[in-house]
Formats: C-alpha cells, structure tokens, sequence
C-alpha cells in the first residue's frame, strides 16, 4: 500500500530524526533520504521539508544538492539551513552573521501566516545557525523576525513554500509540533492515517507475499524489537518461524526464564553458550576488547544454531527507522564512542535474505506494535538492556562469583523501583558493580569488599539523558538491602552523571 507521505532531505542536522517523529506522531507517515538523491519524488509525496545542516550555504562544504528538488510541485517546508537555500535560490539574500545564535531566542511575528498563527506576537523558539537571511527572495514575505532582525521566517506569496530559521522539531520551540502539523495537514492536506493497526494488516499481508512457504529464522534476544519482530511474523506465518535464543551467560536474573515462558510457542531454540562467553572473557578488563569478544562468540554461536535449521531462507531482524535514518544519512558514519550496545551483526557469508518487518517504526510505535499484537505490557515497555549485557555493567574482570554478585543487587535495585512504580516513568534502572575495594564493618568484623553503583536516567531515545533524582528514601532501601543481602558488596554509590558527558552505560 502507497502511503501518503511527506519527503525529508537531510542535510546533515543533529534535528532530523526529530522531524520525522514529530510528523509520525501526528500519524502523518514520511522518510528521509539524503539531499544529495537526485530529484523525484517518491509515489504519494504530498509534501518536501528540508532539513537544517552544519554546512553553510555560501561555503564550499555545501553538500552537493539536485535544485530541481527546489522548484517540485508539492509544497515546501525550509529549516534552518533548507530555508537559506529556498532564499538563495529563488533570488534572496543571505548574509554570514557577525555572530552565531545557538540556543533560545524571539521569535517576533510581523505578518500573517498558516504556520504560525497560534504563535504569539513574540514567541520562544530554538535557534540553531551562523548565517541568516538578510532579504527575503521576490514572491515572498518575511512573516517572523528574530530579536536582533534577522529573517526568522517567510513564506510564499502563493502560500505553497515556507522558510523557518528556527527548528520547530525541538521540544524548546514552544508551539513547534502544532507547527509541524499545521504544514503537514494544513497545507500539505495529510489525512494523519499511520496507524499501528494499519500498519499490522498491511506488514503481515506482506510478509505472506514475501516468504511464501520459506521459513525465517529470528534471533530473539527478549527486548522489545526483535519480540515485536517475532510476534508480527508468528502472526503471518505461524510455524514457518523459527527463533533462537542465546544464553551469553550475562543476563540478568530469571531473563532466559521469563523468555522461554512467553515465547514458548515461537518453536523456540534456546542455546546455552554461557561456558563459551565467560571463556573468552578470562582476564579481558579493556571496555572495547569486551564488547568485540562478545560479540565474536555470538556470531559464531548464532550461525552454529542457525544452519541447524535445515531449510530456512530468511533472517530477520528487529531493524528500527532510527537505524536506517542513520544509514543514509549525508554526515557519513559517526565517530565510534563505542561499539554498538546490540551485538552480533551477522557474517556477510550467512547466507540468509534478511527480513526487517519494522524498519520504518520508531521505538514508541513499535512498542504500540507490540501491545496491538498482543506482547505482555512487562515485554513491550521492559527498559533496554544492552546486547553485552552484564559483560559491560561488571567493571574489570567478568568471572562467575562476580556475576552472581551483580546479579543479586541487579535484583534488588529492579524490585525496589518497580514497588515504587518507577518501572516505565524511568528509562533505566541499574547496578554496576566496580572493581575497587572499600573498607566496611558489619557487626564487629572488618570487611574489605566491593563497591555497586547505581544508575538511573530520564531519556526519550538514548541520545542524551539526565539522571533521575530518586526519593532519597528509595535510594537509601536499595542500599540498606545491597549490603545486607549480598555477599561481596559494602558501599553503595549513586551516579549522577548526565549524557553527554558521560555515557549511560559505564562500559
């Protein structure tokens, strides 16, 4: 089926994945693709937004760009650096500032405009540029200026093409998702008719159409995405799916348990290849050398159990539209922090068609999937754990005794922000256990024992996130149970690090 859809050129902004949800929450479907796509327009385009971008206009780093996408017969929507191109092109002016403005601002309306009519006469929007439009090009109206003069938004006299300096996609852009709706509904006349449940009839009659009497094989690991990947394709195809599990040895405790119990009817294979991981983890302290030997054995492991399943053709995998943005994005690949949390991409050698039934969803649709399909609420909204697992929460050298320390607290700290109803308000909730000693006494012994640190942040994507201020009577609960209940623990400390400058996980 043909959605409507609204087309994104990416010009390399740190924003653009937030257009995109933006428009899906208002049930208007879209995609981006880089700028650098010669122009044509997708089947059932009713509308092109051009993304902002750290290139300047007037600069030789612009990134080569096809203008006819500039003149299509759809309507337009410029931000940031989109509307200095739109002014550029069309016979506008556009100046190298004598400063940067970054960060909130005015915005001071100066004209009639469908975007912007539930603005204020001065309104609180996020600015994000170094050079501005100085005049706007002929057949258009400055309809917004900044603080300072500066164009901050216009609009064609035939109200088909709309140039805003500010980033209406940011949640600091007070009245920025009206605005987005406005021109996607208003203007563009998007019905607003992406649905989850739309979407479920139309992916399973397509996976029927795909795999025929082909089997599939998923590698179910029990977060979110690969379960709604598992539940939707057991929905088209029933036993021609086949799902494995491996058990790293690195989970946390009742996880493989609980993964049986659900997906029981899944023809589930669970392969147990704990021996393995916490062998080739003997004496590796060095974050990065942890997360490759992990996810080394986990190839292997996988492809062993995979080519045991005589016949299947297809490999699925739990790919989100987070992930293809990424790919296609004109800025290239960005720099490694660290390698990615969802170990154990697949050899190009595996000879298997792959299968990414929600590669256009975002995380909080696919978790609407999840709960359409029927997934326990516990499965659909459990907070992400990453794909080492407790190979990169157990600092320093991972060996049985010090697993089953982590786990015992794991436990605690789990129980103790479900009990205070924290479970789906909290991104995530976790121990590390560090590998520094710390002199304690419990009743009158000396003790000489390890130190657990607990982490809890707010975030909505994982990119940047804030520690959370939990009530110091919980945190003193936690505390009081993790040194009495588990042997090896006699400090607790709470990290109240942000991201950035810190990471969520430790490791």
């Amino acid at each position: 089926m043909t959605h409507e859809t609204l087309l994104i050129l990416d010009f390399g902004s740190q924003y653009t994945q937030l257009i995109a949800r933006r428009l899906r929450e208002h049930g208007v479907f879209c995609v981006v693709r880089p700028c650098t796509d010669a122009a044509a327009l997708p089947e059932g385009t009713v509308g092109l937004v051009l993304s902002g971008g750290p290139a300047s206009v007037l600069g030789d780093d612009a990134p080569p760009f096809d203008t006819r996408w500039l003149d299509v017969d759809v309507p337009i929507l410029g931000v940031c650096y989109g509307m200095q191109l739109l002014a550029l092109h069309h016979g506008g002016r556009v100046e190298r500032g004598q400063y940067r403005e970054y960060g909130r601002s005015a915005l001071v309306r100066t004209g009639p405009c469908v975007l912007l009519d539930h603005f204020a006469d001065v309104q609180n929007v996020w600015m994000s540029h170094g050079d501005h439009v100085a005049a706007a090009p002929p057949g258009f109206t400055a309809v917004g200026k900044s603080a300072d003069g500066v164009v901050a938004a216009m609009q064609s006299d035939d109200g088909r093409v709309f140039g805003l300096q500010f980033h209406p996609e940011v949640t600091h852009t007070d009245g920025g998702s009206e605005l987005v709706r406005r021109f996607a509904m208003d203007v563009c006349g998007a019905k607003g008719d992406w649905k989850p449940s739309a979407f479920i009839a139309e992916q399973i009659e397509a996976l029927r159409v795909r795999i025929g009497d082909e089997r599939v094989i998923c590698g179910l690991s029990g977060g979110v995405d690969s379960s709604v990947v598992a539940a939707l394709l057991h929905e088209a195809i029933g036993n021609q799916l086949h799902c494995i599990f491996v058990d790293n040895g690195l989970l946390r405790e009742g996880e493989r348990e609980a993964v049986e119990a659900e997906f029981s009817e899944y023809q589930l294979t669970v392969v147990d290849a704990s021996a393995r991981f916490l062998t080739a983890l003997e004496g590796v302290t060095e974050p990065e050398r942890k997360r490759k030997a992990i996810g080394e054995v986990f190839v292997r492991v996988f492809e062993e159990a995979a080519r045991g399943i005589e016949g299947a053709r297809f490999l699925a995998q739990g790919t989100l539209y987070p992930d293809v943005i990424e790919s296609v994005s004109v800025r290239g690949p960005s720099a490694t922090i660290k390698s990615h949390h969802n170990v154990g991409g697949l050899p190009d050698d595996l000879a298997f068609e792959l299968v990414e039934p929600v590669r256009e969803l975002f995380k909080d649709e696919v978790r609407q999937v999840g709960l359409a399909l029927g997934l326990s609420k516990s499965r659909v909204y459990r907070q992400p754990f990453p794909g080492p697992g407790l190979g990169i929460r157990c600092l320093g050298e991972i060996t049985s005794p010090r697993l089953a320390t982590l786990r015992a607290a794991d436990r605690i700290v789990r129980h103790e922000i479900e009990a205070a109803g924290l479970q789906r308000a909290v991104w995530q909730s976790f121990c590390v256990l560090l590998p520094v000693k710390t002199v304690g006494v419990m009743g009158d012994e000396r003790t000489y024992e390890e130190v657990c640190a607990i982490r809890a942040v707010h975030s909505t994507d994982g990119m940047t996130a804030d520690w959370v201020e939990l009530p110091y009577a919980l945190l003193a609960r936690m505390s009081n149970r993790i040194i009495n209940e588990v042997k090896g623990i006699n400090r607790v400390v709470y990290d109240i690090s942000s991201k950035p400058p810190g990471t969520i996980e430790w490791e």
